[in-house]
């Protein structure tokens, strides 16, 4: 037990990288589609509302039977699912079978996050609760990061039926956790909390994890926003040309995941609230910037400074949310991980329409705004 204990979030994280790959890669996609099939901005930010609006509904549902059900072989099957759908949008030129392949890609990262994030969080001690939820949070930015660069480059070479090499990282993750978990039964039941072991688990807190969920709204929306619209802003803004858009993103990404597994640590060091708060105060300040900025190499250093800011306090909200209820862990971890990336991806088409009409620059006006209001709840809070 203690060896498997050891290596949970390690394999975890591995599996929410791979599904978090093909869920970044999307983004990266869209301006091949666009040119491919002459779709608006508004026409291809549905593709990403679909995808996330399956997974900000179903979600929590695999989040509520993970609590009730220990079922580990979820999360192989979302790996197989999200990879899958992801391959096969290079195969299909019907914009509705494409809305059916994103749809599987969100019922695929829906069944692994819940599962996945209560494992970790039944085999972390009080002492490094926020290095464990970092590290499973590193993988799936890690995914987010080399999804669009793996993304483009794949379609560049190959077209879009490059698409299908995103099957490779799902089958990677299937033989590990085939490997490590084949005798698996529940083995975080033999971990309790201290709580539970004294025989006095804590009460839920549902006042305080709706704040929360509204901090997370506004997040989403803020995350979703610059990871549709970042590459399509510089090619009109800048005049760069997709690969170059695509670095850019990978970049924020990459910022995203090395803040994420730092922000784990800071939370233990430092408490979850106040790493949420500093973590808010650097995006607020990077995306006011950035939404104004003319300057291709002042655009380039507020995408790092955002990229620290969205995720510095990743792990802290994740592991907030799981404090909050703790007796329904997993579906605190489905409705945190979904809402932080499906709540913004249901309103990508809203803001692909004033883009359409009034400019992508106005689309980070408002994702600066959502910034701010971020930050103040971020100070609300409460601690546990």
């Amino acid at each position: 037990m203690v060896h498997r204990k050891q290596y949970v979030r390690y394999i975890m994280a591995l599996g929410h990288f791979c599904v978090d790959f093909t869920q970044g890669t999307l983004s990266a996609v869209l301006p091949f589609l666009i040119a491919s099939y002459h779709y608006s901005y508004a026409t291809a930010a549905v593709l990403v509302m679909v995808s996330n609006l399956i997974g900000s509904v179903i979600q929590p549902v695999f989040g509520v039977i993970a609590d009730k059900v220990d079922r580990p072989h979820l999360v192989t099957i979302g790996a197989l699912l999200a990879g899958g759908g992801m391959a096969a949008v290079g195969f299909i030129p019907s914009f509705w079978g494409l809305c059916i392949a994103v749809i599987v890609t969100g019922v695929g990262v829906a069944m692994l996050h819940p599962q996945a994030a209560r494992m970790v969080n039944r085999m972390a001690d009080e002492s490094n609760r926020g290095m464990s939820m970092g590290i499973f949070s590193f993988g799936g930015n890690a995914g987010f990061t080399l999804g669009p660069v793996c993304a483009a480059s794949a379609v560049t070479l190959l077209g879009l039926k490059g698409t299908l090499t995103f099957l490779i990282p799902a089958f990677l993750f299937a033989a590990v956790m085939w490997l490590f978990y084949r005798d698996y039964e529940g083995e975080e039941q033999m971990a309790p909390r201290e709580e539970e072991a004294s025989g006095q688990p804590a009460d839920d807190w549902w006042g305080a994890f709706i704040k929360l969920g509204v901090l997370i709204t506004c997040r989403s929306i803020i995350f979703s926003g610059i990871s549709t619209f970042l590459i399509l802003f510089m090619i009109e803004e800048f005049s760069l040309s997709k690969p170059a858009g695509s670095a850019l993103l990978s970049l924020y990404y990459g910022i995203g995941a090395i803040s994420s597994l730092v922000g784990g640590k800071l939370a233990d060091l430092n408490g979850l609230k106040r790493t949420l708060a500093f973590s808010s105060c650097i995006l607020v300040a990077g995306a006011a910037v950035f939404a104004f900025s003319q300057n291709l190499l002042l655009a380039a250093v507020m995408i790092v400074i955002m990229g620290l800011g969205s995720n510095l306090g990743y792990s802290a909200m994740v592991t907030l949310g799981q404090l909050y209820l703790p007796n329904h862990i997993g579906l605190a971890s489905g409705v945190t991980l979904g809402l932080s990336v499906s709540i913004g991806g249901i309103l990508a088409p809203v803001l692909g329409s004033i883009g359409d009409v009034y400019g992508l620059r106005l689309v980070f006006y408002i994702l600066a705004g959502l910034a701010v209001i971020q930050t103040l709840i971020s100070f609300a809070v409460p601690n546990r």
